[in-house]
């Protein structure tokens, strides 16, 4: 099931990386900023079946273990004016970044698999991630507007 379930998040993370490099080639917008989170915080969901619960403690870990994940994400992440549009600047150490924590959360995910059940480290790792993603989204956000009324 660890198998599996690895080789699940690799080929889901090498799609979302495909997809974020073929974002950058068109103009960002504040939907496609806030959206992502928003859709993902459904996933709150599964704490509602019992077996994925986790104690505070462990889910505020997972949340700030995220949010410092996040500093990466934010560091790389810049808007820039072409054309009378705003574009998400590629950078290169963001492919590296997203590597990297892949990998750092594929060898967490193998040492807590053995500690505690699957459901709760799919927890752990759903706040993990959204910890991750919402901080990153939030600082897109304001970088965005920022760069708006700049150039308006």
């Amino acid at each position: 099931m660890v198998v599996a379930s690895t080789i699940i998040a690799i080929v889901m993370a090498s799609v979302a990386l495909f997809i974020r490099m073929r974002a950058a080639r068109k103009p960002a917008s504040i939907k496609k900023i806030i959206l992502p989170p928003l859709f993902m915080s459904t996933g709150f969901l599964m704490f509602l079946y019992p077996p994925a619960r986790v104690n505070l403690d462990e889910a505020l870990e997972a949340l700030l273990v995220g949010a410092l994940f996040s500093l990466l994400l934010i560091r790389t992440s810049s808007f820039e004016k072409r054309s009378d549009e705003i574009y998400l600047r590629r950078s290169k150490a963001f492919v590296f970044i997203l590597i990297g924590l892949l990998l750092f959360r594929i060898v967490l995910k193998l040492y807590l698999g053995q500690q505690i059940s699957i459901e709760e480290t799919s927890g752990l790792f759903f706040i993990l991630a959204f910890g991750m993603i919402a901080p990153w989204r939030i600082a897109m956000y304001f970088k965005f507007k920022k760069l708006q009324t700049i150039t308006e």
